[in-house]
């Protein structure tokens, strides 16, 4: 009888076990969060139960007014609740410029470009984790078709018909080369500074 007690506390532990897990499985999405450099699992559970300023924490979101001067955040709001749409690569940050005021906050993004951004929108504090990700180099080019990368075909390899630069005997004079600008397939200049980003604040 004392061993049939001792063992229900282990079968009430496999059950609740296996209905978890039945749990688990029966979800039908995927969610992907990313990581801020310099922050493990402790930290994160730390966080939730340190009571010190939320300003020092990395990995803290928060709206951009709550926000110090020369902080370096990531995954940025371009409209409130919108979701983060800039600074969202390995390795890269964004620094507040000015202290944000009422309505704007001034930022300055991993391309140097300077951007006004709404207060209310979030941001998350520290830099993006694996910033070794550009220095991975590929031994085949099998390695990228894994990735889910297909082949890029050159334009000038291409007929007229399917890109701007495609056409000729060799190599024509409408590859870029001779006084035109590269373009992309659709005719948008590829170079040269063009500003191709559409991220619009909302009024």
């Amino acid at each position: 009888m004392a061993a049939h007690v001792a063992i229900c506390p282990l079968v009430l532990l496999l059950l609740f076990v296996g209905s978890l897990s039945f749990n688990l499985r029966s979800l039908n999405h995927i969610t992907s969060f990313i990581s801020t450099e310099g922050e493990s699992l402790r930290e994160k559970m730390m966080r939730q139960m340190a009571h010190l300023d939320i300003n020092s924490q990395i990995g803290s979101c928060m709206p951009l007014a709550n926000m110090r001067i020369g902080t370096i955040i990531h995954n940025i709001e371009v409209n409130p609740g919108q979701g983060g749409k800039l600074v969202r690569s390995a390795g890269t940050c964004a620094k507040i410029l000015k202290e944000p005021t009422s309505k704007y906050c001034l930022i300055r993004l991993p391309s140097g470009d300077e951007k006004l951004i709404d207060t209310r929108c979030r941001a998350t504090i520290g830099t993006v984790s694996n910033a070794s990700h550009r220095t991975k180099k590929l031994r085949k080019a099998g390695q990228s078709r894994w990735l889910g990368r297909r082949p890029v075909v050159r334009g000038v390899a291409m007929n007229p018909v399917d890109h701007p630069h495609g056409g000729g005997e060799g190599r024509s004079k409408s590859s870029g080369n001779h006084g035109r600008c590269s373009l992309t397939p659709w005719g948008k200049p590829c170079k040269s500074g063009y500003k191709t980003a559409s991220l619009k604040r909302k009024k």
